[in-house]
């Protein structure tokens, strides 16, 4: 699945959502969901580390919390950057794989 689709379908889930609870999504709420998900992935990984009360989870119940807060913060930065206008992919291109030294793994490589 290429990036776009995916934000298609994240884009889909969140507009719905809005919907449902009579809300809109502007400008601040893109920027302050995505903290409030960098906040709730900061307390998962304490938690799995052991430096927050684990409230009687397992490991594995940790480790799933875990990787479900990092695809929130990811779908949510998803969003903010449709939002903006943002082509991700080439931003990322400009941003790290420019940095590649191996040109193969640029975007649109050899």
């Amino acid at each position: 699945m290429h990036l776009s689709e995916l934000t298609d379908e994240v884009e889909a889930v969140s507009e719905r959502y809005a919907r449902r609870l009579g809300f809109e999504r502007d400008a601040a709420w893109f920027l302050l969901k995505l903290n409030e998900e960098v906040g709730e992935l900061n307390q998962a990984f304490l938690m799995r580390a052991g430096q927050a009360r684990t409230k009687g989870k397992s490991a594995e119940e940790l480790d799933r919390d875990f990787r479900a807060e990092v695809a929130d913060v990811v779908c949510q930065a998803l969003l903010l950057a449709r939002f903006h206008g943002i082509d991700l992919e080439a931003a990322i291109a400009d941003k790290w794989l420019a940095r590649n030294p191996d040109p193969s793994a640029r975007r649109g490589g050899a």
